[in-house]
């Protein structure tokens, strides 16, 4: 007999109850009921909070406490880089699998959502090569953009400040770091949020989460210009977040949000990365 059961049956014989009528034992199995979904309610918050800030910290520490003025690899933000990004990534599937692993489930690419997600990568990526080749490009606020990104590209590793090496950093980004963040912010953040709100404030918390730590990132990038530059595309990155947590909601997939996020950062890095770091605007 199972523990719940047996409980119950003594319970029922104690007070003289039948064990389905006894009052005592139904209302110990909704108490322990009760205590359980408080308990997993607890956990779901608090693997939120986790989830939403630690990206941040871990930009504070690559970005601003850990930088120095090594002359080689800063082996100390290496470190704190990787298992930032193996601890960010392996925990919402690590949690899911211990809380519900049932729920463990990636849709099938939708054919509609695919076309709305190619559609808004090529016309924000457009839009992105735009305003940095006609206006951006030799603007004041990104004259010490590309000393900016060497000097961390060289302190993570000396390798990626080589055309080669950047490329295969942005190829790997494009392809593979843009799916995970998908599966981090919309599969997980996105989707556990709208256990606590509705549909239009989860997209707009895990959005603005999401920017949070391009605000870090665009402030050491775009040093002095924080309301003129930092601000506004840190916006332009929640209002990416916002459409991208729309299309997963809309369609389903975590296909439609991936291939759109794909297309800009491949615009972004192999396009106004490698203009500024080996081209014309370096």
């Amino acid at each position: 007999m199972e523990p719940e059961a047996l409980a119950r049956e003594c319970i029922a014989s104690a007070s003289g109850f039948p064990a389905k009528r006894c009052p005592m034992a139904n209302e110990t199995g909704q108490e322990k009921l009760k205590n359980e979904n408080r308990l997993l309610i607890v956990c779901d918050v608090l693997a939120l909070i986790f989830t939403m800030g630690l990206p941040s910290l871990m930009s504070w520490l690559e970005f601003v406490l850990l930088r120095g003025a090594s002359s080689g690899g800063n082996q100390t933000m290496q470190v704190s880089f990787w298992l930032g990004k193996v601890l960010q990534f392996s925990f919402p599937i690590v949690y899911v699998w211990f809380r519900t692993r049932d729920s463990i489930q990636f849709e099938r690419p939708n054919k509609r959502g695919m076309l709305v997600g190619i559609a808004f990568g090529l016309a924000v990526s457009a839009g992105a090569l735009a305003l940095y080749f006609f206006w951006l490009r030799t603007s004041p606020a990104l004259a010490g953009t590309p000393e900016q990104v060497r000097h961390w590209l060289h302190e993570f590793n000396p390798f990626f400040t080589t055309l080669a090496g950047y490329i295969l950093m942005a190829v790997f980004m494009a392809l593979v770091h843009s799916f995970l963040e998908e599966y981090y912010w919309r599969w997980f953040v996105f989707q556990r949020l709208k256990g606590f709100l509705p549909v239009v404030p989860a997209v707009l918390a895990s959005s603005f989460a999401f920017m949070a730590h391009h605000v870090i990132v665009l402030n050491v990038y775009l040093a002095g210009y924080f309301w003129e530059a930092v601000v506004p595309f840190s916006l332009c990155v929640a209002g990416g977040g916002i459409v991208w947590a729309w299309l997963y909601h809309r369609y389903r997939s975590l296909y439609a949000p991936w291939i759109s996020h794909l297309l800009i950062d491949a615009a972004l890095m192999g396009g106004l990365g490698v203009d500024m770091l080996f081209g014309q605007g370096s």
